[in-house]
This record gives structure tokens, C-alpha cells and sequence, in this order.
């Protein structure tokens, strides 16, 4: 019998499974035997880490399945794809599947921002993030932002696997933009931020800032007020314009150019 490899990050893409649903699962294999194969590429487990587990603990015999991947992205992609479609995950587990996942295909085109991705038969399919934004139904810039917050996931999980597991579990609450930012500190920082999260040091509760009511503070929201009025009326221009022309109007894509512009004034502030 072929050794079967378990590699740890492909391991950490599973979601844990609760203890009632391990216990659920493990039931059922004794009972019924293992009726879904293990997959696996050059050997490693890609589909199938709690099977496996249950069934090697038990004595279960199961069947395997090998899948063909060029490298190790294209296997990565496969997993990723195969998690999403699959199951029910937490924001910051989609977040962290998405920035894997843009990640992936710019290593496999060696990080070229201005690569395109093509279909199997040639088709030109537009920008990594382009596509990837319309592949998950969210803005260009999520997919941007998904990225850095996948690096800063994967910068805690070198130093401490369990601090990753409570992230993306979900059981600490973070903000995203907090976190997005973890990759860029110094190792030092970054260990100490893993350790106070393992150690359950880690403030789970989100801090409330009181912000003083003050002159700067009016005319920072006078500016906000004023920057929100010129997206909206830029958006409404478009589209009395359009109407103006008997033009038809689509209420999706004008929402989703309102979404983007208000993205851009968020990465500005």
C-alpha cells in the first residue's frame, strides 16, 4: 500500500470540524465503512484529512483517488475550489479562500500584475482579480484587500498554527483591516500577536473608540458627508443620463460601480 502524505497547509485549508460533527462523522464510517474516496496528488492528501484520520485510527478500509496538477498552485486552486463549493464558511474563511486563491494564479504567472487569465481553449477571460471578482461576487478591491489578509493569515500560522485555527474558526473577533496588516510587521510582532491570541490573551471583544465631538472631528465628517454626495450624484447622473437616451438600465452593474467607488474612497481614508 501506496505511504499517503499529509501535508500541513493543505491540512489547514479544511475547516476544523466541531466535536459532535467529528464524532457524527466518525459513527457513520464505522458503521457504513468509507464509501467516498481519499484524494490525493504525488501521494498527498488533497480531499478527504478527517476520512482519513477516522479510518487509519479505526482500521477502515478506504479507496483513493489521484488527481494530475501540474504544480503545487493548480493543487492549492483545486482545493480551494472544491472547499467553497461545498460547504457553509465564516467571511474570514472565504476572505482567506479568495486571497489564496488570487495568490495561487499570480504565482503560477510569476506575480505579473498585468497578466491575464485564459480559458482552456485561448479565450481571453480579463485580469486575475477581475476575473476572480466576478468568479466570487464581490469588487476588485476585496480581492486585493483578501489577498494581504491571506498573507497576515499565513504569517501567524508559521509561527503558530493554533492563533491561525482560532482565526479563521472565528473564534476571536478581529477587524480585517487589523489583521490585513500583520504580514508587514517584524517577526517579533507578529510572534507576539500569535502568542497573545494561543494564550487567549488576545482581547476577544471589540473595543469601542469614543471619538470626541471637537471641531477637526466636524469638519473630517463634513468631508466624509461631502465625498459620499459626489459618488451618489455621480452615480444618479449616469444613470438619468442613460435614461435620457432610452438607454436601458441595468440596476446590478450600477450598483456594483457604486460598491467600487465607494471602495476607492475606503482605501483612500
Amino acid at each position: 500500500m501506496k505511504e499517503i502524505i499529509i501535508d500541513e497547509e493543505f491540512k489547514s485549508l479544511l475547516p476544523a470540524l466541531d466535536k459532535e460533527t467529528y464524532a457524527r462523522l466518525e459513527g457513520n464510517l464505522l458503521l457504513h465503512g468509507c464509501r467516498d474516496s481519499i484524494v490525493l496528488w504525488n501521494d498527498i492528501i488533497i480531499d478527504g484529512h478527517n476520512r482519513y484520520a477516522i479510518c487509519a485510527k479505526n482500521g477502515i478500509p478506504f479507496k483513493t483517488i489521484d488527481m494530475e496538477f501540474g504544480c503545487r498552485e493548480e493543487a492549492l486552486i483545486w482545493i480551494i475550489n472544491t472547499q467553497v463549493s461545498r460547504r457553509n464558511l465564516t467571511p474570514i474563511q472565504m476572505s482567506h479562500f479568495r486571497g489564496l486563491h488570487y495568490r495561487a494564479i499570480k504565482k503560477l504567472q510569476g506575480y505579473n500584475p498585468h497578466e491575464t487569465i485564459m480559458s482552456q481553449n485561448g479565450t481571453l477571460l480579463g485580469s486575475t482579480k477581475s476575473q476572480l471578482a466576478d468568479q466570487y461576487k464581490v469588487s476588485k478591491n476585496t480581492i486585493i484587500r483578501d489577498a494581504k489578509l491571506s498573507e497576515s493569515i499565513d504569517a501567524v500560522g508559521a509561527v503558530s498554527p493554533e492563533a491561525k485555527r482560532q482565526i479563521l474558526a472565528g473564534e476571536i473577533s478581529i477587524n480585517k483591516n487589523t489583521l490585513g496588516g500583520i504580514s508587514t510587521l517584524p517577526l517579533e510582532d507578529v510572534e507576539n500577536f500569535a502568542n497573545k491570541i494561543e494564550s487567549g490573551a488576545y482581547d476577544k471583544k471589540a473595543k469601542t473608540e469614543t471619538i470626541p465631538v471637537n471641531n477637526s472631528y466636524l469638519d473630517a465628517l463634513k468631508r466624509f458627508e461631502t465625498e459620499i454626495t459626489k459618488i451618489t450624484e455621480k452615480l444618479f447622473f449616469n444613470l438619468r443620463k442613460r435614461a435620457k437616451k432610452d438607454e436601458p438600465i441595468k440596476l446590478k452593474p450600477s450598483l456594483r460601480m457604486y460598491i467600487d467607488m465607494l471602495e476607492k474612497l475606503y482605501d483612500r481614508i
